[in-house]
Order: structure tokens, then sequence, then C-alpha cells
């Protein structure tokens, strides 16, 4: 019996996220009319909005999904899949495809200045997938330039080879995840390592990658297994993940 894409409780949040930005469209307030000829136009441009407040932890954490808000058969994960040494701490025959693969390995996905708010890591028990997703804290301009490299690996990395700790060879394919147009900034990708696992096996490890920046914070999702990984489920969580990292910021805005 196969499973479904999506379990029901996600695509009912999911739902309920559509009718939330429909109504919030509808009430925004009317434009302000223009200036009549006899005022001054202004010489220079208005102030930008204020910037939100950094978020607290417990505002943080707040913003990550959970078990609940994916339904089965994902829960709390209990520590890291074992594949993440085995496979990703490799060595790749070309220097952007050795950073992409470090970078997967240590999840430090921008520069030493990020700061990880809140964490997260839930486990698929039907695929054993496992999924981790991050709330991070980074200038945006630095968090535009991390994205704007991984949107160049799906032509840098689109083929390449990496060498496990135990000599055995993956073949390796990068590929892009187009995700919803939400937040200010955004990229997915997907590896995909084939080969021999230490042995013997033949393993394929499916591993995707959504980073979405929401003003000065940044959601990073990693989805990722040796069994059926879905990019449905990755782009509907990075959407829910977007949204709630929104409302929290919104929420903290609003308390100062």
């Amino acid at each position: 019996m196969s499973r479904p894409l999506l379990a029901l409780p996600l695509a009912a949040l999911l739902a309920t996220t559509a009718c939330s930005a429909i109504a919030t469209d509808k009430a925004l307030p009317a434009k302000k009319p223009a200036a009549s000829p006899t005022t001054a136009a202004p010489t220079t441009a208005p102030p930008s909005p204020t910037t939100a407040p950094a978020l607290t932890p417990a505002q943080a954490q707040a913003a990550l999904i959970t078990d609940t808000d994916l339904g089965e058969p994902w829960t709390m994960t209990e520590g890291a899949a074992t594949w993440r040494d085995g496979l990703l701490k490799a060595t790749a025959n070309a220097p952007d495809c050795q950073r992409l693969l470090d970078t997967l390995y240590t999840e430090k996905f921008f520069g030493a200045d990020a700061q990880v708010r809140a964490r997260t890591g839930l486990d698929d028990t039907w695929n054993d997938a496992q999924l981790h997703h991050q709330v991070v804290a980074d200038r945006p301009a630095d968090v535009d330039k991390s994205l704007a490299w991984l949107k160049t690996l799906p032509k840098k990395c689109g083929r390449f080879t990496a060498a496990t700790a135990t000599g055995a060879v993956q073949n390796a394919a990068v590929t892009e995840v187009q995700l919803e147009k939400t937040g200010d900034a955004r990229q997915g990708l997907r590896l995909t390592l084939n080969g021999e696992s230490a042995d013997g096996e033949e393993t394929t490890l499916t591993l995707d990658l959504a980073a979405v920046r929401v003003g000065d914070d940044t959601i990073v999702l990693t989805n990722g297994g040796l069994g059926d990984v879905y990019a449905e489920i990755t782009r509907a969580v990075a959407e829910l993940g977007v949204k709630r990292l929104t409302d929290v910021r919104k929420q903290a805005r609003a308390e100062v």
C-alpha cells in the first residue's frame, strides 16, 4: 500500500495558510491619496519600516515545525541519521561540491556571524527519512550571497563524484528544487548520492535543502534519507515554516 505524499494535518494547515493570505490581502489598508499639486514632493525617500527585533529563544522555538504539524508518520527525532557520517562526510572532486557536502554535513549554512536561534529534527518512521529545521539570524546581504551561491550549484555540481571515509565512490548529482515564492529570498536544492556503502550494499541518498530568508531571519530545512524523499513535502514544510516565522516576527514587533 503506497503512502500519501502529505500527511492530512500538514495539508490542512497549508489550506489554512492560503486562506489566511487571502484574508490578509483583503485587509490591507487603502493607499494614501497622492499629494496635491500645492504640496511639495519629498526630496528624500521615506524611511524604511522598523526592523523587527531579534527573536528571543522562546519566539524562535515557536517558529519551528513539530511532529504535530506534520502528523503520521513523523515523530521527534531520536538522533542524527547514520548516513550523515557514512555518506556526507566525503571528499568531492571539485571545490564547490566539497563545500556543499561540508555545509550539509555540518549544517552551518551561512557565515561565522550567523546565529542559530532554534533547531529541531523529525524522523519519518515509514521511509527512514529525517527532516531538520533551523531558524537562523544573519545579515540579509550575507544570507542572499549564500543563496546566490547555492543557485549556481546545479550547474557547477550537476554531476560529480565523492569518496567516503571508507573509500567508497559516490556518484553525485545536484538539481534545483523550486520553492513557493514566499519570504524575501529563497533557494532549494536536491542532492543525490548513489554508490556502495561500507559493507558493499548499493545505496541512494536523496537530500533536499530549502532556505528562505524572512527579513533578518532565515529558515533552513533539510529533508533526506535512503528511501523515498518527496520534494512536495520539502516545499510544503518550507512554506509552513515561512508562515510560522513571519507570524512570530510580527508578534515580536508588536510587543516592542
